[in-house]
C-alpha cells in the first residue's frame, strides 16, 4: 500500500511546524509524542555519538599511555565495536515488532550506559575490547529502532523534519565530545585518583542512565500494537491508530513461509537498502584539515603561508554549520512544499555532491586558497538526504510492519559494513589532501545514487499503475456481478408473476 497524497500546507505557520494546522485533538496528541519520542530520541542519539567520539578523544588524552596502546589497538577496538554494532541491528529492530519499544530501547540505553561506565575502570586494552563489543551491541538497535518508531507514529507530512532533527542531534554530539574531553581533562584529571580520560566515560554513562530510566516511564507503545500508552487518553489512542490506518501503516503479522517468500521476492528488499548504502558511502570524507596542515610541511607548498593547530581545528567548522542549516531546510521542505516527497532531495543531493566532488578532484590544491576554502565549506550541502531515505523506506513499506522494521535496520546495518571497509581502500590517510581515489569513488557513487533513485521511482510508478488497474478490474467485475445478480433477481420476479394463478 502506498502513502496517500499529503494535503498542502495552507499557512506560513504550517511551514514552520505542521501541528499548527492540525485539528486540536491531533495537535495535543503530537505535542505529547514530540515531547516524549522526539526529545528522548534526540538526546539519546546525542549521547550515543558522544560515546563513539569519546574513545578517540580519550586515546589522545592519556588512554594510549595508560593501557599501553602503542600498536594497532585503537583500530582493533573500533573494529570490535563495529562487529557488535553490525550483529545487533536487525534482531533488535525485529524485536520491536513483538515487544513494546518502551522496554526495548531504554534497556539498550541501560546496557550501553553501564558498559560505558565500566570502560572507565579498564586496566588493559583486552578489557577495553570486551567492553567496546558490548557497547556496540547495545547501541546497535537505537538508530534504526528510532526510525522505525518515527514511522509508526508520524505521517509523511510530519516524519521528514523529525527524522532530520533526530539525525542532526548525533552530529551535534560528535562536535560536543571534544569540548567535554577538554573540560574533563582540565577540571577532573586526578580527582579521586582517576585520569581525565576515565572521567570522560564516567560522565557519559552517568548522563545516559537517567535518560534510560525516563524512557521506561515515558516512551510510548506502538499505535499498531493495540496497547494504550499511559499518557494518552483513550480518544488519543484511537486517534493515533486511525492516523496510521489512514496512511496504510499495518500492524504486526505472524512470520509464515509465505510472508518470508513475499519479502524475498520484493524489489523493496534489495533496492531500498542499496539506496541508503550508496548515499551513506558517497559523501566526500572531511579533507580540509589535512589540506590546512599540508601548508606546514618541511617544504611548504606556498612559502609564507601556514596555519596553527587552532586554525586547523576551527577553520573547517563552517562546513558542519552550513551542512546542518541546509539539512534542516531539506527536512522542512520535503514535508511541506513538496508534500512528503523524498526523491527530489535525494536526486538534488546526488547532483550537488557530484559537482563538488568533481571540483575538488580537478581544482589545483594551492593556486586559489580562498576559493578552495569556500569549496570545502560548501562541499557537504548535498549530504542531508539520509533521514529522508529512511523515512521513504518507512512509507514505501507501510503495508508490512515486519518488512519495514527489517529494511530500515538492514539499510543502516549494511551501510555501516561498507563504511567500515571501503575507506581503507579509497580514503587512505596517505592520499590526503588530494584524495584522488576518494573523490573518484564519490563521483561514481553519486551517479549510482541517481540511477538507483530513478529505478525506485520507476518501479513505484509501475506498482501504482498495476494497483490502479487491478482496482479498476475489481470494480468492473463487481459491477458486472451486481448487474447479473439484479438481472437474475428480476427474472425470478417475472417468472413468479407469470406462474401466479389468476384469481
Amino acid at each position: 500500500m502506498f502513502a496517500p497524497r499529503i494535503r498542502p500546507v495552507k499557512t506560513w505557520k504550517g511551514y514552520l511546524w505542521d501541528t499548527w494546522e492540525l485539528p486540536p485533538d491531533q495537535r495535543r496528541l503530537l505535542f505529547k509524542v514530540d515531547a516524549f519520542v522526539l526529545t528522548f530520541a534526540s538526546i539519546g542519539y546525542f549521547l550515543k555519538n558522544l560515546d563513539q567520539t569519546n574513545v578517540n578523544n580519550a586515546f589522545l588524552s592519556g588512554m594510549q599511555e595508560d593501557l599501553n596502546m602503542y600498536g594497532n589497538e585503537l583500530v582493533t577496538s573500533t573494529s570490535i565495536w563495529t562487529v557488535g554494532y553490525v550483529i545487533g541491528q536487525i534482531p533488535s529492530n525485529l524485536l520491536l515488532t513483538r515487544v513494546s519499544p518502551r522496554w526495548v530501547i531504554p534497556s539498550l540505553e541501560v546496557g550501553w550506559g553501564i558498559a560505558t561506565i565500566c570502560t572507565a575502570s579498564v586496566q588493559s586494552y583486552q578489557a577495553l575490547y570486551a567492553l567496546r563489543f558490548l557497547v556496540g551491541l547495545f547501541e546497535s538497535g537505537f538508530y534504526p529502532g528510532i526510525h522505525y518508531m518515527l514511522g509508526s507514529w508520524y505521517t509523511p507530512r510530519e516524519i521528514g523534519k523529525r527524522a532530520m532533527i533526530f539525525w542532526l542531534a548525533g552530529s551535534i554530539g560528535s562536535l560536543f565530545s571534544g569540548f567535554l574531553q577538554a573540560a574533563a581533562y582540565t577540571n577532573l584529571n586526578g580527582v579521586h585518583g582517576h585520569a581525565g580520560w576515565r572521567w570522560l566515560f564516567i560522565i557519559d554513562g552517568i548522563i545516559t542512565l537517567p535518560l534510560a530510566v525516563a524512557g521506561y516511564l515515558f516512551f510510548p507503545n506502538l499505535p499498531q500494537g493495540g496497547k494504550k500508552t499511559w499518557w494518552t487518553t483513550e480518544e488519543e489512542h484511537l486517534l493515533s491508530v486511525k492516523r496510521m490506518q489512514a496512511i496504510g501503516r499495518a500492524g504486526k503479522e505472524p512470520w509464515t513461509r509465505a510472508k518470508i517468500f513475499r519479502i524475498l521476492r520484493s524489489w523493496h528488499t534489495y533496492l531500498l537498502p542499496l539506496l541508503y548504502i550508496v548515499w551513506n558511502n558517497g559523501s566526500p570524507q572531511p579533507a580540509m584539515g589535512y589540506w590546512l596542515k599540508s601548508f606546514n610541511a618541511k617544504n611548504p607548498p606556498v612559502p609564507g603561508v601556514s596555519y596553527s593547530v587552532s586554525d586547523i581545528n576551527t577553520l573547517p567548522l563552517p562546513t558542519t554549520g552550513i551542512f546542518i542549516g541546509m539539512a534542516i531546510v531539506w527536512g522542512w521542505a520535503s514535508d511541506g512544499p513538496f508534500r512528503g516527497a523524498r526523491w527530489p532531495f535525494i536526486q538534488a543531493g546526488a547532483i550537488i555532491t557530484l559537482i563538488f566532488s568533481i571540483v575538488l578532484l580537478k581544482m589545483p590544491l594551492y593556486d586559489n586558497i580562498n576559493g578552495r576554502t569556500i569549496v570545502y565549506w560548501l562541499a557537504n550541502i548535498g549530504g542531508g538526504a539520509g533521514p529522508l531515505i529512511l523515512s521513504w523506506i518507512n512509507e514505501i513499506c507501510s503495508a508490512d510492519t515486519e518488512k519495514r522494521a527489517l529494511l530500515v535496520a538492514a539499510a543502516n546495518d549494511l551501510a555501516y559494513v561498507v563504511q567500515a571497509v571501503a575507506p581503507n581502500f579509497v580514503w587512505q590517510t596517505v592520499d590526503f589532501p588530494a584524495a584522488r581515489k576518494g573523490y573518484t569513488w564519490s563521483i561514481v557513487l553519486q551517479v549510482l545514487l541517481v540511477l538507483v533513485t530513478s529505478t525506485i521511482q520507476l518501479l513505484l510508478w509501475r506498482d501504482r499503475r498495476n494497483a490502479r488497474k487491478a482496482a479498476a478490474e475489481d470494480s468492473e467485475a463487481s459491477h458486472v456481478d451486481s448487474a447479473t445478480e439484479r438481472s437474475e433477481r428480476a427474472g425470478k420476479v417475472a417468472h413468479t408473476e407469470e406462474t401466479r394463478p389468476v384469481e
